[in-house]
């Protein structure tokens, strides 16, 4: 079943930029899809996380922070076909 993951981030980011190049280059054809949340957007979020963008979570399980973190991508798609 294809899951949607959400990468927190903030405009003019490369960091932000860089994560989502490369998730979405690992996560190809797998049916998986990212929603990007601009963290700016929200002040809660904007509070929560400040300066510490990007991430990539499921549902509330963190999975990558600041940058792509292959294995950790990886492991989640053998537990997420």
């Amino acid at each position: 079943m294809a899951k949607t993951l959400t990468l927190y981030t903030r405009q003019d980011c490369p960091l932000c930029d860089e994560l989502a190049e490369g998730l979405h280059a690992v996560l190809g054809t797998s049916g998986h899809a990212v929603a990007p949340v601009d963290v700016d957007a929200d002040p809660s979020l904007k509070a929560k996380y400040g300066w510490d963008v990007p991430l990539l979570f499921d549902g509330g399980a963190e999975i990558c922070r600041h940058e792509l973190d292959l294995p950790a991508i990886q492991e989640w798609l053998r537990a997420n076909p």
